[in-house]
């Protein structure tokens, strides 16, 4: 239940609606607020105060009016500004970081700001009388129309200077890597210990009971997508209920394919078909990756920035450098936690769940390895590639974790010297190899 709600709130956090109908909300109640209060004072509080609005119904108005249909046509002009942007980035840095700019809380209070002060001075609007019979105007109301009018003029000064560094190769690049490390910090909470061995599918296996696979009882899929996320506390209580185990065949951020064996349990006979659709339910999928629980899928985002940047149609080795460079401090992080047990057990010490584990020889792949391929001729991306390396170094806790930096090591270097023609060239990835080798070694 707890990975579904949370879930629910990376999709409100994402859509681009959400903070702006908040805001949209809040002033409906301030409206509300501020209309009672001015009807419960007396009519001659705003020349006892001084500071309040003091014109008449006409001037009201022609203020909340101007006011109004002002916020309005610049709401227009920041999502007109706003698409224009996600356009850019679309086609310049790839159409997954749309989610990363959609997700912009700074953009998303811009236009909620000018949303909830157009809504705000609507409100207001109908409550101003001026008749022969009857005057009212909401002086204290009135009032805050002037100081949401001021905070807009702010904001808009604001989100000119964000659109405006926001759209920097080195800013999308950061801003990037704060999302691949928050999602770091997430699923890997807790330190790793040295020389602790991380779990792999052939320790997985050993764990199951023999002919696991032949006599347990396949659960198909009922829909397709990609699996944001895996309800792991949902499943293995489940487990536990109807005493199974229970052996998850996909990751978050694998695509499944309706009919596709999610899960096998075992044992068979303590199975019934009435229970699919309970399985079904802890298996989130939707149209698209999210880095929710796919480390995967966030190192990904960066790595495409990099590749798109050394294609050659736009041949800027120096965006892909300072993609290596924050790709190499999140594997630096990665190295230093603690990867969580594929194996899940129940308080007696009998194996419930068995899930694909996460490696760290996947995340340095997913980092490094299209890269290397890509780099084709540009030499200070090897060379950048190998000082990434050997910056990782100093984080690392297992000799698995060392054996697997090593042989991307020896990868670049290898695809280096093929790559370079020059001799001097073919030299530096030398040097540059063994210096990371022995920063390897040392480690």
């Amino acid at each position: 239940m707890k990975t579904r709600i949370f879930n629910l709130w990376y999709s409100f956090r994402s859509s681009y609606w959400f903070v702006p109908a908040v805001m949209a909300g809040l002033a409906i109640v301030l409206a509300i607020g501020t209309t009672t209060l001015d009807e419960a004072l007396p009519p001659d509080v705003a020349i006892r105060l001084g500071w309040l609005y003091s014109g008449g119904p006409e001037g009201a108005r022609t203020l909340l009016s101007t006011v109004a249909g002002s916020m309005i046509t610049t709401a227009g002009v920041v999502f007109s500004i706003t698409i224009v942007v996600l356009s850019l980035t679309s086609s310049q840095f790839g159409p997954r970081l749309l989610g990363n700019f959609m997700r912009d809380t700074g953009t998303q209070v811009v236009l909620g700001t000018f949303v909830a002060t157009f809504i705000y001075c609507l409100l207001i609007l109908r409550v101003v009388r001026g008749t022969d019979q009857e005057s009212f105007v909401p002086h204290l109301s009135v009032t805050f129309t002037y100081l949401l009018a001021l905070m807009s003029t702010i904001v808009l000064i604001y989100f000119v200077h964000h659109v405006a560094s926001s759209i920097q190769a080195d800013s999308i690049i950061t801003a990037v890597y704060r999302d691949l490390e928050a999602t770091i910090d997430r699923l890997f909470p807790e330190q790793q210990e040295h020389g602790l061995k991380e779990l792999g599918p052939k320790e997985v296996a050993e764990a199951l009971p023999a002919r696991f696979e032949e006599e347990g009882w396949p659960v198909a899929a009922d829909g397709s997508g990609y699996l944001q996320a895996i309800d792991l506390e949902g499943l293995s209580s489940f487990a536990r209920e109807h005493d199974l185990i229970l052996r998850v065949h996909y990751h978050a951020g694998e695509f499944v394919a309706e009919g596709a064996s999610l899960v096998t349990a075992w044992p068979r006979e303590h199975w019934n078909e009435s229970l699919v659709k309970k399985v079904n339910d802890t298996f989130i999928r939707g149209r698209q990756r999210t880095n929710e629980q796919d480390m995967e899928y966030a190192v990904k985002q960066l790595v495409e920035v990099a590749l798109r940047a050394l294609s050659p149609g736009i041949n800027d080795p120096f965006t892909a450098m300072t993609c290596i460079d924050w790709l190499g401090v999140a594997v630096g992080r990665s190295a230093q936690r603690k990867f969580p047990s594929p194996l899940r057990y129940d308080e007696k010490g009998s194996l419930r769940l068995a899930v694909v584990p996460v490696t760290f020889e996947e995340i340095v792949n997913a980092a490094f390895g299209q890269i290397r391929h890509a780099a084709s001729f540009h030499l200070p991306v090897f060379l950048r590639l190998l000082e990434a390396i050997a910056a990782v170094a100093p984080h690392i806790r297992t000799d698995e974790h060392r054996a697997v930096l090593n042989h991307h090591a020896v990868l670049v270097a290898r695809t280096g010297r093929e790559a370079v023609q020059v001799k001097d060239d073919r030299e530096k990835i030398d040097a540059c190899y063994e210096r990371t080798r022995h920063a390897l070694g040392k480690s």
